[in-house]
Order: structure tokens, then C-alpha cells, then sequence
């Protein structure tokens, strides 16, 4: 081998060492695409229609967004419609809010519909008063 050939492959190796280090050198610069989220944001009544469903979607989870055939909406946007009718009204009762779900036992639940929908409105209001 001649001097140049070995020179050209000296030059070749610590090129392929050097390079992923020196790329590496500056690191990473990362910033969250989302920041932490609240576990129950609350939103005041001049919030946008989208926010507001987001956030009262939030003490509706367990309420079912299939629709029954007979009744106006799903169980989930109407327990979204009580909570933001909670929200927005200090004469508002949450018995009051939630006047449209049953108050029958389905088997497998826990408490009625109605109740569930009771216990989130208050949640609702006790989350507005620490905020």
C-alpha cells in the first residue's frame, strides 16, 4: 500500500468516528408539543362552545355516547348539556340540571343515571368554587 492510499483511509476512519460526535455535540433541543394537563379543567361561560365540552366532558366519562332510539341526544351530550347548564347558572340545582335521565337501576351500574349526573353537577360546582 502507498503512502497516499494509507493516508486517504486514515482519513477516512476518523472522518466516520469524528462525524456522529460532533452531530451530537449541541444535543437535542426538545420542548413538549402538549403541556400537563389539569385533571378537571373548568372553563368560565365566555369559553368557546369547544372548550366548554372538553372541559365538562371530563365529569361525564361514564355516561354512555351511544344513542337510543326515542330519546333527544346521547346520554353523554346531555349529562355535557347539564354540566355546562351547572356552570353557567347559580340558580341552577344540579337535581335541576339533570332532570332528563332516568332514575331506574340499570343492572350492572352503579346508582341511577340521574344520580351519576347529581354527583358531577356537584363535583362541577365544587371545582368552580376552589377555582
Amino acid at each position: 500500500m502507498s503512502f497516499k492510499t494509507r493516508f486517504a483511509v486514515l482519513v477516512g476512519v476518523l472522518a466516520l468516528i469524528v462525524t456522529p460526535t460532533a452531530a451530537l455535540a449541541q444535543g437535542v433541543e426538545y420542548a413538549p408539543e402538549h403541556p400537563a394537563h389539569p385533571t378537571h379543567p373548568v372553563t368560565g361561560p365566555k369559553a368557546s362552545l369547544p372548550e366548554k365540552a372538553k372541559a365538562y366532558g371530563v365529569y361525564c366519562r361514564g355516561f354512555s355516547k351511544k344513542h337510543v332510539k326515542g330519546e333527544k341526544g346521547t346520554p353523554f351530550s346531555r349529562c355535557v348539556t347539564a354540566m355546562a347548564k351547572i356552570a353557567t347558572s347559580t340558580g341552577t340545582t344540579p337535581r335541576e340540571a339533570c332532570v332528563t335521565f332516568s332514575k331506574k337501576h340499570v343492572k350492572g351500574e352503579k346508582g341511577t343515571p340521574f344520580s351519576r349526573c347529581v354527583v358531577a353537577a356537584a363535583q362541577v360546582r365544587k371545582d368552580q368554587a376552589q377555582s
